[in-house]
């Protein structure tokens, strides 16, 4: 049974670190789901009070900074908000439309599409916001992995 819980425990943090990636994959809650399977299988003992504040801490940062990533990217490369939608909108469906690829090609058509059609900047403006989208979602990206990879090492540390 402890070699199962240690499966389970370590697969879901393994989709914790691939949700950084595939924004329909929540990270968070895979990784706070490692913990209580610890939980589960061995003891809530070592994660105290202590430990459960510190991760809380971690997750308000995980999202804060997820926004402000991708926001700031598509707004450093003369973007309005509509690029930003559009760019959150192609992260979400870009991977379901084109395997693979999708995950940076949905942003940056999104944020390029959004910006043609709400701001009608013109094409030179929405290409540059398109690029600060992908720029924003390879940060955010680099953000969250260095977060989840605190979270874990806290987790270790109390385990």
């Amino acid at each position: 049974m402890e070699i199962i819980g240690w499966i389970l425990i370590v697969a879901s943090f393994v989709v914790a670190y691939i949700g950084t990636f595939y924004p329909i994959i929540p990270s968070v809650v895979f990784m706070v789901l490692g913990y209580v399977l610890y939980g589960l299988f061995f003891t809530f003992t070592e994660l105290s009070w202590y430990f459960w504040i510190i991760q809380a801490l971690f997750i308000v940062l995980l999202f804060s900074a997820d926004m402000a990533a991708n926001a700031f990217g598509v707004k450093k490369f003369g973007g309005t908000k509509a690029g930003v939608w559009g760019s959150t909108i192609g992260l979400i469906f870009g991977p379901f439309v084109i395997p693979v690829a999708g995950i940076l090609i949905g942003p940056f058509l999104g944020a390029i599409l959004a910006e043609l059609i709400v701001t009608r900047e013109g094409l030179k403006q929405a290409v540059k916001s398109g690029i600060g989208s992908l720029i924003g979602f390879l940060t955010s990206s680099v953000v969250k992995i260095v977060i989840l990879t605190a979270m874990l090492v806290i987790f270790i540390w109390f385990v």
